[in-house]
């Protein structure tokens, strides 16, 4: 599955025991089993954390989003996300994990830069077998981020939530004590052009002090940056960043999406660093 065992804990209801590595599957001591797929991807997938069959993104979107970013339209978040990790001053093998982690870009640059091991976890079961295709040398779980993370209390290091899920509680349940959280929110900026010219906003609103409000009682803050560039984008790119955000699909929305030509767009994002607090 990878080259290290991650701290996994069951994610059956009630049971929330150890997970134990065998040669094709993972187990707990209440005799719960878990097979691992052909891919190399763990799926700890129960019914209640589902709504339907097709859990997460579809591979559609997942494929899109892998485009775009083959294309580096996330180097600058990639770069600043390297950055902040390594200020953190972390020893070889120290694990990261990542909530949301969609086809595991940004993770698998940060561990491969660091030489951190990596476990991502995301609802979608078509990102994790993206992910564990491409990046087989760290850990790639399908779980629900929104429920109990399947994680042994106090045994992560960094976790990381970019443009995607953050549950404070548990959070600050898996993360070691004093642990570093790494959280990256699209800037009011973010799509400016695009959210201009299609749904005729001409500003956003930032999400940076809700987020702190929200991270009060388990967390500080303690660095606050930007990610932000233009980039130019053809029309197959736009449709591309359409599909990948789940945006500008209502027919008028979509009419006018589809008169833009190829456009500089901005990317941004405000990057935080918090700390989980001494308890």
């Amino acid at each position: 599955m990878s080259d290290f065992d991650p701290p996994l804990e069951c994610s059956v209801r009630d049971c929330a025991a150890a997970l134990r590595p065998q040669p094709k599957r993972w187990s707990c001591e209440r005799g719960h089993s878990f097979d691992i797929a052909r891919s190399g991807y763990l799926s700890l997938l129960q019914p209640q954390d589902r709504r339907s069959l097709a859990a997460g993104d579809a591979r559609e979107t997942v494929a899109a989003r892998r485009a775009l970013l083959d294309l580096d339209f996330g180097a600058v978040l990639r770069t600043e996300l390297v950055s902040l990790a390594r200020s953190l001053a972390l020893p070889t093998g120290a694990l990261a994990v990542e909530l949301g982690c969609g086809d595991g870009h940004f993770l698998a640059a940060i561990c491969a830069a660091l030489a951190w091991n990596g476990l991502g976890i995301d609802l979608s079961p078509h990102a994790v077998e993206l992910c564990a295709r491409r990046h087989p040398r760290l850990a790639w779980v399908a779980a629900n981020a929104d429920r109990r993370l399947p994680l042994r209390d106090e045994s992560i290091d960094v976790a990381c939530s970019i443009d995607g899920r953050r549950p404070v509680a548990e959070l600050a349940r898996v993360l070691r004590p004093r642990g570093a959280l790494v959280i990256a929110l699209p800037a009011a900026d973010d799509l400016i052009e695009l959210r201009t010219s299609v749904q005729g906003e001409d500003r956003g609103v930032s999400r940076v002090p809700a987020v702190e409000r929200e991270f009060a009682g388990e967390f500080e803050l303690l660095e606050r940056r930007a990610a932000r560039a233009r980039v130019r984008l053809d029309r197959a790119s736009l449709e591309r960043l359409a599909r990948a955000t789940y945006r500008w699909q209502r027919n008028r929305e979509r009419a006018r999406f589809e008169t833009l030509e190829p456009l500089d767009v901005t990317t941004s994002h405000d990057v935080l660093l918090l700390r989980r607090r001494a308890r």
